[in-house]
């Protein structure tokens, strides 16, 4: 059986607002996640997120404290995945309409307020409390969710 996957996100609030990314390629999918993605072997979860922030959004970020693990996966299919979560804040750059991703799975960005998230699909369930208190939070293994 395959190991776990490993993945770092970005917790990025600014101005009261988090950042938010579409979680699949399908441009039909409602779904939002933090930034971020999987870890390459050799490099620190830190350097992981930096990179996976800049591909997804072409911001340069400081990766600060962990603040949430998240575990999901899907039975059906094995995969499993297990993320890190970092607080972090924007050192240079600037959200672009004209951004593309490299690997083509992130088109669409936003800052988004707490109350605005009541009316948005993301995961994980704990993100929004995670991003606008303070503290570490860990998320149980849960089912993946479709687009």
């Amino acid at each position: 059986m395959p190991s776990p996957r490993l993945a770092a996100r970005a917790v990025i609030v600014d101005q009261g607002r988090l950042l938010l990314v579409n979680a699949y390629a399908d441009a039909a999918s409602t779904l939002w996640c933090a930034p971020g993605g999987g870890v390459e072997l050799g490099t620190s979860l830190p350097e992981n997120l930096m990179r996976e922030v800049h591909e997804e959004t072409g911001l340069t970020i400081r990766v600060g404290t962990p603040c949430l693990i998240n575990e999901f996966h899907a039975p059906a299919t094995g995969f499993h995945q297990v993320e890190v979560f970092f607080r972090c804040t924007v050192t240079a750059g600037a959200l672009s309409e004209d951004w593309r991703d490299p690997e083509q799975i992130v088109t669409r960005r936003r800052w988004v307020t707490e109350a605005e998230m009541g009316n948005l699909r993301f995961k994980p369930d704990s993100l929004a409390r995670v991003a606008f208190q303070r503290g570490m939070g860990y998320d149980p293994l849960e089912e993946i969710v479709g687009p």
